[in-house]
């Protein structure tokens, strides 16, 4: 019988359940769909260091299912309070005639089941298919092969997602048998008749903590774009907790003197149903607040998280293409000292061999060639050498500016020497990359920087044109008044912190060569060829790397294909995770906002009959609801959207170098694109459900 009533029940109630219902479908597929990559990317032909980035990505992706899993629960929750609120009326009913609180948790338990179960399978299988979309996405990212392109099930995500869901709706039913064991008979009678405890608020109280609330996150936003010294968590932190203060205090305070403004506007408050819609919004002031600053703040993080980071991937795609003109590059320290840093020992000093000493006097060509390795395996080589004086540091490039930009920015390593090229040297190199060449006087020199941050100190050491530098006893004058581009180290973006271009017969010395530097291309045409060069230099088995190893010298390189690699695999992790939270932000978001309207629509449906009553027609009563909630719907995107803006320059610039202001439009557009199709889905959704809900009473 209790089944039979259950089922009854969830067909009766099909519209407090529709929303509810099918935002726990898309919770259970993207669920399985992030989780299912593991599966996914067994048919993909990538190569190893490829394949050992996505295992780092699917790991990831695991912890940060466990945060999505609560954000679920705590909505599933959120959702199941008002479901049940709305029936407190019915229960009362049950109560009536004869049902036990007992029975009545049966009922609610067996409901929750059905939806569980439904939700489970009717979810997993639109992420079944829909992870097929996910491979063909995986693959485009990563740039693999999907020749081998299957339809695949996997079993693992299947069952972590039915686990992670029946501890969820676990956490539900114990909270529905609570609710319901706290249920008095006279309450639930009248739960329909009884409005929320509205406190009227003092306007002018109301104004001052909105001017407060406004300075608040004034000052929180000039914190995150315009103060430099942002350079640690515990630093950060504080200009977040004043947002969160300054946006609940926001809501507080517009609550509470909007609707007496708009009150005493009697041309406005008169006007059609604005007095009806006003008084709506007045009835639900309370909870109005909370739920408005938390749907704003999860806004914010979906807005700010999808728009940085699709920036960053759309900054590193096009840089790549860029930065990455020929094949190889291969660079080594230069006058080797009897101890040394090796690289990537994160400095570990270890004794350098004679052979490695010996070795550090000549270029980088002679060493491969004295080596074993075959010299027709490359083309267009060019070999520069790096030069770098102790007299010469950032210090003494800032001068005058010194004092001021190590008070903004103290961190910085200003006794960093500074690294020298000679103008033909870096010419040479400049034309094999295709990138600008220059032209100096014997008394001038050039600064190449292309690191945001960098760029903007150098310019403003440069821009009163008066920038001398005393370079091995000779000064020399900056040609510009700001720096110019180019680079001679391939790299996945723009690192470029500075580089000094000097006339070639700026006397620098043997003692002064820090690094040799050379770059070539593979003599091969085919991208199998390329790879199977490549090998020689990356692959640690292979006879070149081993007769280094044998010596002990250290010759480091960067190619093409492996920087794509870790650059393709960085912008896609980055990228899946923002997606992956940033969806979930959204749908909790608005399916909080759907389910408070579509139950606020029933609870007042009685006021909507009153309207009929007094002469409205339905084109008034349902342009008045609309206007409700786009309200609730509107307001706190807003507020998101201008905290998103400061929000989205301090990734931008915590990701100096990585991502590019010059790609934000796109990324902002295709934001807007994710959050106008899912939030306007359930805006309309929430309009129609309760358009039906108030028609009921006609």
């Amino acid at each position: 019988m209790l089944f039979k009533l259950s089922i009854r029940n969830m067909k009766k109630s099909f519209k407090d359940y529709a929303i509810y219902f099918l935002t726990l479908v898309l919770g259970v597929a993207i669920f399985y769909m992030f989780n299912s990559i593991d599966s996914q990317q067994a048919m993909l032909e990538v190569s190893q260091s490829t394949r050992e980035i996505i295992k780092l990505m699917i790991s990831l992706l695991g912890y940060v299912s466990v945060f999505v899993a609560v954000v679920l629960g705590l909505l599933i929750v959120y959702a199941n309070n008002f479901l049940i609120n709305r029936r407190k009326k019915e229960f009362g009913i049950y109560m009536t005639l004869g049902m036990g609180k007992k029975q009545i948790s049966k009922i609610i338990l067996m409901e929750t089941i059905l939806v569980g179960i439904m939700s489970l399978i009717v979810g997993v299988i639109i992420g079944v298919f829909a992870s097929q979309f996910m491979s063909i996405l995986v693959a485009k990212m990563f740039e693999s092969d999907m020749s081998k392109f299957q339809f695949v099930f996997s079993k693992d995500a299947c069952i972590k997602t039915c686990i992670y869901f029946a501890v969820m709706y676990i956490a539900v039913m114990f909270f529905n048998t609570f609710t319901v064991s706290r249920y008095k008979l006279i309450n639930l009678l009248n739960a329909n008749k009884k409005n929320e405890n509205i406190k009227i608020k003092n306007p002018i109280i109301c104004i001052l903590v909105f001017l407060g609330a406004a300075t608040l996150l004034g000052y929180a936003y000039w914190k995150v774009t315009g103060d430099n010294s942002l350079t640690t968590v515990d630093k950060i932190l504080a200009p977040i907790l004043m947002g969160i203060v300054g946006t609940v205090a926001v809501f507080w305070s517009l609550s509470g003197f909007i609707i007496q403004i708009v009150q005493k506007m009697k041309n406005i408050y008169l006007k059609n149903t604005n007095m009806f819609v006003l008084r709506q919004i007045n009835n639900k002031i309370n909870t109005m607040v909370i739920s408005m600053s938390v749907i704003c703040l999860m806004l914010f993080m979906t807005i700010s998280i999808l728009s940085a980071s699709l920036s960053l991937r759309n900054t590193m795609q096009r840089e790549l293409i860029e930065m990455t003109p020929v094949d190889l590059n291969l660079y080594k320290t230069a006058n080797l000292p009897e101890k040394h840093l090796q690289y990537g020992t994160y400095g570990k000093e270890i004794t350098s061999t004679p052979e490695a000493m010996s070795d550090s006097k000549i270029p980088i060509a002679e060493t491969l060639k004295n080596n074993g390795l075959d010299m027709n395996v490359l083309k267009d080589i060019v070999e520069i050498t790096v030069y770098s004086t102790d007299d010469l540091t950032w210090k003494d490039f800032f001068g005058d500016k010194y004092a001021e930009i190590k008070t903004r920015y103290p961190n910085l390593l200003f006794d960093t020497a500074e690294q020298l090229v000679k103008i033909s040297d870096y010419n040479k190199i400049a034309k094999l990359y295709g990138i600008n060449q220059y032209e100096l006087n014997n008394d001038e020199y050039i600064v190449l920087c292309d690191f945001d941050l960098q760029k903007e100190l150098r310019d403003e050491a440069l821009k009163d044109g008066n920038n001398v530098l005393n370079i091995v006893g000779k000064q020399y004058k900056s040609k510009y008044n700001e720096c110019k581009t180019g680079y001679i180290q391939m790299s996945p973006n723009h690192t470029n912190t500075g580089i000094i271009l000097v006339p070639d017969d700026c006397n620098l010395t043997e003692g002064m060569k820090e690094q040799y530097l050379l770059a070539a291309n593979y003599n091969a045409d085919t991208k199998e060829g390329k790879e199977e060069v490549e090998k020689i230099f990356v692959d640690d088995n292979s006879e070149f790397i081993q007769n280094l190893y044998k010596k002990g010298i250290d010759i480091e390189g960067k190619t093409k294909i492996s920087i794509r690699e870790a650059s393709i695999g960085l912008a896609t992790i980055v990228t899946f995770i923002a997606i992956y939270l940033g969806i979930i932000f959204l749908i909790a978001s608005s399916a909080i906002l759907a389910l408070k309207q579509l139950t606020d629509s029933s609870d007042n449906k009685q006021r909507y009959t009153i309207l009929r009553k007094i002469g409205c027609d339905e084109k008034m009563i349902n342009k008045a609801l609309y206007r409700q909630i786009g309200i609730f719907f509107g307001v706190p995107l807003i507020l998101a959207i201008i905290h998103s803006i400061f929000g989205i320059q301090f990734a931008l610039s915590v990701m100096s170098g990585l991502a590019n202001k010059k790609d934000l439009l796109p990324s902002a557009i295709a934001t807007v694109i994710i959050i106008g199709i899912i939030y306007g889905a359930y805006f309309l959704a929430t309009y129609l459900g309760s358009k039906n809900i108030i028609k009921e009473e006609e």
